[in-house]
């Protein structure tokens, strides 16, 4: 490190600029690791939530699931008797628009995300304030992103155009969304109305239906038997995810995004290192000349690399948990320590990969050109 470092102190005009280039793209890299996690959390935190493994779908619903997909009473009692089945209930997802009619928020507009479930079932969550299902009739339970937007236990919101009419019974403590709406939770019947847009007596083929079947299952469990039997095709919930309204295409563009800014910041420390090593090539030469090895000269030069990159990616990364932090609850940006931590590991991989590829020009270096050989 005795020449790494002395080249620090010398030309420490460059490395600085260097250094901040890589702290650039370091918080870069931690705005971007925000922004893709709290746009899947607003994607698809409501889902995430449900204690399930696995979601059964109709099989005739191959893109869009949880808006095309219908299930019948007969499907989720085939998957409930079926062997590796821990637990099989009914899932209704819907989304609505509806107005606060009754309530402090009186007149206010609030999106839906309507998830349908029995009463009594697993997938009934605790709530945080007021009754659960269980013990609501025909009420909702509400997550905290709708309660953020003035609704209270005890308020009545109606159904746009349908006239269906909910009363919040509860409220859990957890900010839950699904498709960029807070999720409210429903029994299957009150579900359904919102679904069909029936406020009065259901049909009775639809007192029947539901989207999806919310699948526990054994690991290595067999269901191929039940998937033929019912028509239906049992997805995992990293699958289930892609039928968020949005989610697909918000991971596929955040990770396009992130995997240009890595490639750049590789091509931009190799473009750095290659001219430095080149301004260095007459060092170089007297350095073997003196008797300084190959391999202890590219381990001089990996050193100063390293040094270089941990600084400023370091720094970098404070400073975007910093601008991070002041985002957090302003937009969709969530900070995940895993997700920065992968920010600022591939930064400094990727960043020591290019400027291996530039360092290794030291291997070509002739010792005799410091004796006057090209003289």
């Amino acid at each position: 490190m005795f020449l790494a470092l002395r080249d620090l102190r010398f030309a420490r005009g460059r490395f600085a600029l260097m250094g901040a280039v890589v702290a650039l793209i370091a918080v870069l890299g931690v705005l971007l690791s925000g922004l893709a996690s709290g746009l899947a959390d607003a994607g698809i935190s409501g889902l995430r939530a449900l204690p399930t493994t696995h979601m059964a779908f109709d099989e005739k619903a191959a893109s869009e699931q949880f808006s095309r997909s219908t299930v019948e009473r007969e499907d989720w009692r085939a998957w409930a008797e079926a062997p590796g089945v821990e637990r099989a209930e009914p899932f209704g997802n819907a989304l609505a628009n509806a107005e606060v009619t009754e309530g402090t928020a009186k007149g206010a507009s609030v999106n839906l995300a309507v998830f349908g479930m029995e009463p009594d079932s697993a997938l009934a969550p605790e709530p945080a304030a007021g009754k659960g299902l269980a013990d609501s009739g025909n009420g909702i339970v509400i997550s905290e992103e709708i309660a953020d937007e003035g609704v209270r236990v005890g308020d009545v919101l109606t159904v746009d155009k349908s006239g269906v009419e909910l009363t919040v019974t509860g409220t859990v403590d957890e900010k839950v969304s699904y498709g960029h709406i807070g999720v409210v939770y429903a029994s299957l019947d009150t579900w359904r109305h919102v679904h069909y847009g029936l406020p009065g007596e259901l049909p009775a083929s639809a007192r029947e239906q539901a989207t999806a079947v919310a699948l526990t299952l054994e690991p290595g469990a067999d269901t191929a038997a039940v998937e033929r039997t019912t028509g239906t095709r049992a997805d995992t919930m990293e699958k289930a995810y892609g039928a968020s309204p949005g989610y697909l295409a918000e991971s596929s563009t955040m990770a396009l995004i992130k995997g240009f800014l890595y490639a750049i910041s590789a091509l931009v420390v190799g473009a750095f290192f290659t001219v430095w090593t080149v301004q260095r090539k007459a060092e170089i030469a007297l350095l073997k000349a003196l008797g300084a090895s190959t391999g202890y000269i590219l381990r001089d030069a990996l050193a100063q690399v390293v040094a270089v990159l941990l600084g400023a990616t370091a720094a970098g990364t404070a400073a975007g948990l910093a601008l991070g932090s002041a985002m957090t609850g302003k937009a969709p940006f969530t900070l995940s320590a895993p997700a920065v931590a992968t920010a600022a590991g591939l930064l400094i991989g990727l960043g020591t990969l290019g400027a291996v590829v530039a360092i290794r020009r030291i291997t070509a270096v002739d010792p005799l050109t410091a004796l006057g050989a090209n003289r």
